[in-house]
């Protein structure tokens, strides 16, 4: 099982057969990297790197391509559910450009990057960090100035409400499915917890580990997990819904505390968290701090798509954002799969976002 992803691990602990299904269309796999790179915090990396995958064809126009920003330790692969014939995304009419997030242990992280930034000495990147280091993927590497859309989910949702802020008329529409302009101070707390989990095993080092914490990998599971699906998801037993033969509460249970994340680096998982919890709209610069002035800016046409029965990213926040926009289209997703509903954890709300985004990106 690849641990290219997080949602794809999460997946993999309930719904193997959608794992296991082959990609619809295969990315080319390609890398991009910037000289001395300046982060907001004021740290310059001498080289960053940012990794990304494409689908389908440029045109010689250059106007066909949608942008796909990855989400939590996602790799470029985490949006196939939306990607191929029938769905909202046919390689045979748009270019897909999708992205990695910066500390995914790919693209530059505390994980492969040298001293004297490696490890926890790896500077905190925020979502505009990110959103800059993409748009000069774009220009440079592929020479595109405009995309037709930027579609995005979890941290990726974060990273097109930045865009829209950041670069208004960039793309002619966004897409923000199970993820919000700001992380509120219930996210941090959870996040918070998390990170708490994780650092609280005496092998974690204060990051300068040399084996890897296990214990507070598990425990950074087990919270995670407790945040991940609805209480009535869990009530009702979706997890069998595409189970393994055989999986019971307890092996559900036990993959989440055992094998979350395969593979990953505890401290890429830690500064991709400092990243989500720093994210808000409103410090964009010239918006004073105010996420009601940074949402009112937004000109372009925005899909917003919650999960109504999301913990991570609150179905009353989305609203409350959703009041201060003027060009949104608010189109909640009626799932008790929590924050993966977002991406299409299971067939139903699959169905629903392509329909919703396709007839949104008509």
């Amino acid at each position: 099982m690849s641990r290219s992803l997080a949602f794809v691990a999460l997946l993999a602990l309930t719904a193997p057969a959608l794992v296991a299904q082959p990609r619809p269309d295969r990315a080319e796999h390609h890398s991009f990297s910037i000289s001395d790179f300046r982060t907001e915090s004021g740290a310059v990396l001498p080289k960053a790197t940012v990794e990304y995958g494409t689908y389908g064809h440029l045109n010689a126009a250059r106007d066909n391509a949608i942008l796909l920003p990855s989400h939590y330790m996602a790799n470029h692969h985490g949006y196939e559910w939306l990607i191929g014939p029938g769905k909202a995304l046919d390689t045979a009419r748009y270019y897909l450009v999708a992205t990695e997030l910066f500390g995914n242990g790919h693209s530059s992280s505390p994980s492969n990057t040298a001293e004297p930034f490696h490890g926890p000495r790896f500077p905190v990147m925020t979502i505009r960090d990110n959103v800059e280091a993409v748009r000069r993927l774009l220009a440079e590497d592929l020479k595109i100035t405009h995309v037709k859309a930027i579609i995005g989910f979890s941290m990726g949702a974060q990273q097109a409400f930045q865009w829209a802020v950041s670069h208004p008329g960039f793309a002619d529409r966004i897409v923000a499915t199970s993820g919000t302009a700001k992380t509120w101070p219930h996210g941090v707390v959870r996040l918070e917890g998390q990170i708490s989990a994780l650092t609280a095993d005496p092998a974690f080092a204060n990051g300068d580990y040399t084996t890897t914490p296990a214990r507070g990998l598990s425990a950074f599971g087990m919270v995670w997990a407790g945040w991940l699906y609805s209480q009535e998801w869990w009530r009702k037993e979706l997890w069998k819904t595409n189970a393994a033969p055989g999986a019971t509460f307890e092996t559900v249970v036990e993959r989440f505390r055992s094998n979350f994340i395969p593979g990953a680096d505890a401290n890429n998982l830690i500064l991709q968290m400092r990243t989500w919890e720093r994210h808000d709209v409103g410090t964009t610069p010239g918006m004073d701090g105010d996420i009601a002035k940074a949402l009112g800016s937004i000109r372009d046409p925005f899909l917003y798509m919650p999960s109504e029965t999301d913990m991570y990213f609150p179905i009353g926040d989305a609203t409350y954002e959703a009041s201060l926009m003027k060009t949104v289209t608010f189109a909640p997703i009626k799932s008790l799969w929590g924050h993966t509903a977002g991406a299409a954890s299971n067939p139903a709300d699959a169905k629903f976002l392509n329909e919703t985004i396709g007839n949104f990106l008509k």
